[in-house]
């Protein structure tokens, strides 16, 4: 299926998600395990009308659910050349709608300001020559190099620990090893959580591109970047 741009995702009107990095995400807070559970038992059942189904996490309170798919086509206008790689498709919006009824069906209230996905980063001049061995380290497994990406970036199939991806170091930085941090959160909550990183003593490195990225250092000037697509935020 197509991948969905930022402006189409926003056209959908998914109120209860949000798009981090590569997928949706929602988080619907519950009283209890029982109801979690029911919950879950719904959500499989929508998603085996339609043979596609999200991946889910539970905790004390809270269903997360992510929807992202697996083999999205995007074709480039330009030369006609075409990218398989995970991203949101309209089967994605699609289910997302669905699992939004059936969460208001059972009085379950949506916290989409507290969905968040972090991804590191590793300063690399040859990827594709460390890279199997960040796949066996993080995953076990060579085909998490690639899985979902045109490029040499770590992705677990199993959704286990953070993607790992590589940029290119700076000028002069050769073997020097340079790991980032990229935390994403919701379009609505970005002042908030950088300024809860100043207050705690961090310092706004680069927000030429902020909202959408900000880098933020702490004392001892290891960076984060905080990350939202706001092209994707409803109108």
């Amino acid at each position: 299926m197509d991948a969905l741009m930022g402006e189409q995702i926003a056209r959908a009107g998914l109120a209860d998600w949000r798009k981090l990095a590569q997928g949706l995400h929602a988080r619907y807070l519950v009283d209890d395990f029982t109801t979690s559970a029911r919950f879950v038992v719904a959500v499989g059942e929508e998603g085996d009308s339609i043979g596609y189904h999200p991946r889910v996490s539970m905790g004390p309170g809270f269903v997360d659910l992510k929807l992202i798919t697996p083999d999205a086509v995007y074709r480039d206008d330009d030369d006609g050349t075409e990218l398989v790689f995970e991203w949101v498709t309209q089967q994605d919006v699609d289910l997302a709608r669905r699992i939004s009824s059936v969460a208001a069906e059972r009085g379950l209230t949506a916290d989409p300001a507290s969905v968040s996905h972090v991804e590191l980063g590793l300063d690399a001049a040859d990827s594709s020559r460390i890279a199997p061995v960040w796949a066996a380290l993080l995953t076990g497994i060579a085909q998490a190099q690639g899985h979902g990406s045109p490029s040499d970036e770590i992705r677990d199939p199993a959704g286990r620990v953070p993607n790992l991806w590589f940029g290119e170091p700076d000028e002069g930085g050769e073997a020097r090893q340079t790991f980032h941090v990229e935390v994403y959160v919701a379009p609505e909550i970005v002042e908030q959580r950088i300024a809860a990183a100043v207050a705690a003593g961090g310092t706004i490195v680069d927000d030429s591109q902020s909202p959408g990225l900000t880098v933020v250092a702490d004392q001892d000037g290891h960076r984060d970047i905080v990350c939202a697509d706001t092209s994707s935020a409803g109108r």
